[in-house]
């Protein structure tokens, strides 16, 4: 399946699941919603056939850059077709389908990079948590954007029909840092066992890597520390995790883009 199609299947899911919380079409909110529903789950099944395709297509496992973007992809699609189970969330939902529409352009991208077939299991895993702990904050970076948009526009007394595309501010709050706690566990767990299984760390090039991702697991750590003990909340929250989230952007597609475009060589 093109990457065309799945792009605007996922544009579609996320134009009609927006237009389900619209005031003007509430008559036909329903129909919209199901529709949403069938355009992203088409959308996400043709994408996980053409990311499975692309990166089994060699000995081993394509892990090139593009390819990990396809799969966070995949990972914001499922959890935008979970969450618009709930009305209220459907405006994130349908934010967090543009981003996965960007990130399905991705699939096939990567038919230079080298095949991982000798990586052993242990990396494997390792990297399928790195990669599903992204994909977890990557989530919780757009709840955050949505709550500081929906923040703003409150101070600012801005009331109009686009305020329907935001769950409840409470709502979004509580959500940020139910991701941040899960994304946390996940995140711990793939640092940790990137330590116990990646060899020859600085020969690799991927001790900036490894620093950055402590680094970022530390500000997560702070952040919910901050919410259970001083029941911190609004933008300074927000602004902690988006930091940490920068960081762990850094760290991971700082340190791909690096080490396979700039220095030739594959993760591992």
């Amino acid at each position: 399946m093109s990457q065309i199609t799945i792009f605007s299947l996922y544009v579609l899911a996320a134009v009609t699941f927006a237009g389900s919380r619209l005031p003007r079409f509430e008559p036909r909110s329903r129909g919209l919603a199901i529709a949403a529903f069938a355009f992203s789950l088409a959308g996400l099944i043709f994408h996980a056939e053409s990311l499975y395709l692309d990166i089994t297509a060699g000995e081993g496992f394509n892990l090139s850059l593009p390819g990990a973007v396809s799969l966070i992809g995949i990972e914001l699609a499922l959890i935008a077709l979970l969450a618009a189970f709930g009305p209220a969330q459907r405006g994130v939902s349908a934010g967090m389908l543009i981003l996965a529409s960007a990130a399905s352009l991705f699939t096939g991208a990567g038919g230079g990079a080298e095949s991982t077939g000798g990586m052993a299991w242990q990396l494997h895993i390792h990297v399928m948590l790195a990669m599903s702990a992204y994909g977890l904050l990557t989530v919780g970076a757009i709840v955050a954007l949505y709550a500081l948009v929906q923040e703003r526009r409150l101070r600012a007394g801005k009331l109009s029909a686009i305020n329907n595309l935001f769950a409840p501010l409470e709502t979004n709050e509580r959500l940020l840092y139910g991701i941040t706690a899960a994304g946390f566990m996940v995140l711990a767990i793939a640092v940790a066992t990137g330590g116990i299984f990646v060899e020859n760390l600085f020969g690799q090039h991927l001790a900036h890597k490894a620093v950055l991702s402590v680094l970022a697991l530390i500000v997560f750590g702070v952040l919910l520390a901050g919410r259970h003990i001083a029941g911190w909340r609004g933008k300074r929250g927000i602004y902690l995790y988006l930091g940490g989230y920068t960081l762990l952007c850094l760290a991971y597609f700082g340190s791909r883009f690096v080490v396979e475009n700039i220095l030739g060589r594959s993760w591992g």
